[in-house]
């Protein structure tokens, strides 16, 4: 039975907090609006509990809460967490970042709908990742291999092209069974512009799914956007069973938004201010990737950070690092340099790597050239070491001939032209080439 209650004992924010409420639940979606008599439009705002004490409940509203009156304001509580219809027909289309159509197609024929509250794997239930993806990028299919199943951060920072990197990817991985869910946390106009632009411009908009929450928008709808896509992901791999990638951008922007609720709900903060469950609330997103025993699906994640002034200790990268299987980090000194995509390959990795390459999965010789390569660019950092201290001439033969590999590496390996995708053929080919 759904109940209505009249009027908010306190408005904070973004949270709302009622008394004397019964049989509440927690995540419960409530329809929030203002009473008869007044001048505001009777349009309903979404809210979801977040906290229950006793017959006290506090309502995260999704809106904002500014025409809000103690008095005169309705909430009902409808006695189910939220959900988003599904079906095959959503690929192709675009949502804001609570999983509401924005492309003026209408809404979804629903085959089924399901709670966006979704939870990590089983372990019990989890197929070993043992098949590599593509992303036709040298640094990542030679070095730090994705496989299907994997949670893959990307690390990056501010001014870095980590848009057009999550661009260029979602373009590459598409084939005939997989499919890319991509979700956008607090982008600009511009930036979500450029995101719709990019896949119908490269047809990868017709295999995939778009919810893109904008910088505009309540900071407070960031939480629900990777919900709304994991939801839509889970969906399209266990139930349609396609390999779906999902890349969340950017997981700072939903951290932040989780600092302002938190705060905003008097909770001791932890460091930076973020909250003391920050590791355990992104390790409820990281780990819905996977793969279910006894299904042809999967579902791989590229979560993508931005690290404030660079900063890989930052909470929401070194929490995110112990939650995922490897990072790529992203190198602003070889951005400055031109070097396109600018990744750094030695603070990069890819843990699963060494299960999804070599005989039968990518070539025989993959391990050791990959190994190969990363031997012989750290030995590249200290001929460059060297070099700043005593100048090329008085450097030794063999450190030059480093010098020159790491040259070549950066600009022949790493470096690829706008739009250029290399089979791992070609990767694996060229990494031999430049190491005789």
């Amino acid at each position: 039975m759904n109940l209505e209650y009249l009027g908010l004992k306190e408005i904070r924010g973004s949270l709302v907090i009622l008394e004397n409420v019964k049989e509440a639940a927690y995540d419960e979606i409530v329809e929030i609006r203002l009473g008869e008599g007044s001048h505001s439009d009777a349009r309903s705002k979404i809210g979801r509990v977040i906290q229950v004490d006793g017959e006290v409940a506090v309502v995260l509203v999704f809106e904002g809460t500014a025409d809000f009156s103690l008095t005169n304001t309705v909430t009902r509580f409808t006695g189910r967490p939220m959900t988003i219809p599904l079906s095959p027909d959503i690929l192709g289309r675009t949502f804001d970042g609570m999983g509401r159509p924005t492309d003026n197609l209408g809404t979804v024929p629903a085959r089924t709908r399901r709670s966006i509250n979704g939870t990590a794997i089983n372990p019990i239930h989890r197929d070993y990742p043992r098949s590599y993806i593509s992303t036709g990028l040298s640094a990542i299919d030679g070095l730090a291999t994705l496989i299907r199943g994997q949670k893959l951060p990307i690390f990056s920072g501010d001014g870095l092209p980590h848009d057009r990197l999550a661009a260029q990817i979602a373009e590459n991985v598409q084939t005939e069974d997989s499919v890319v869910v991509f979700a956008a946390m607090g982008v600009k106009h511009d930036t979500a512009r450029f995101f719709r632009r990019a896949f119908e411009e490269s047809g990868a908009l017709a295999r995939s799914v778009l919810f893109l929450n904008l910088a505009s928008d309540p900071a407070t709808e960031r939480i629900i956007t990777p919900r709304c896509a994991l939801t839509a992901a889970r969906y399209l791999a266990f139930d349609c069973e396609m390999d779906v990638l999902v890349i969340l951008t950017d997981m700072t922007a939903y951290a932040e938004a989780l600092r302002e609720i938190s705060s905003a709900r008097g909770e001791i903060p932890s460091r930076k201010g973020y909250p003391g469950y920050l590791y355990s609330d992104l390790a409820s997103l990281y780990e819905q990737a996977g793969i279910l025993k006894g299904k042809r699906g999967s579902l791989t994640q590229i979560p993508i950070l931005t690290m404030p002034g660079d900063d890989i200790t930052h909470p929401v990268a070194d929490l995110s690092g112990y939650i995922t299987e490897g990072q790529i980090v992203l190198d602003r000194a070889l951005h400055q340099r031109g070097i396109y995509p600018p990744i750094g390959v030695l603070p990069s990795l890819s843990r699963l790597m060494k299960d999804g390459i070599g005989p039968g999965k990518t070539r025989a010789d993959h391990p050791a050239l990959a190994k190969a390569l990363f031997s012989s660019y750290a030995q590249v950092g200290d001929a460059r070491a060297i070099l700043s201290i005593v100048g090329e001439e008085d450097l030794s033969e063999t450190d030059k001939k480093m010098l020159a590999f790491g040259q070549r590496f950066e600009e022949e390996f790493i470096h690829q032209h706008h739009g250029e995708s290399r089979t791992m053929e070609q990767t694996l080919n060229l990494a031999g080439k430049i190491l005789l």
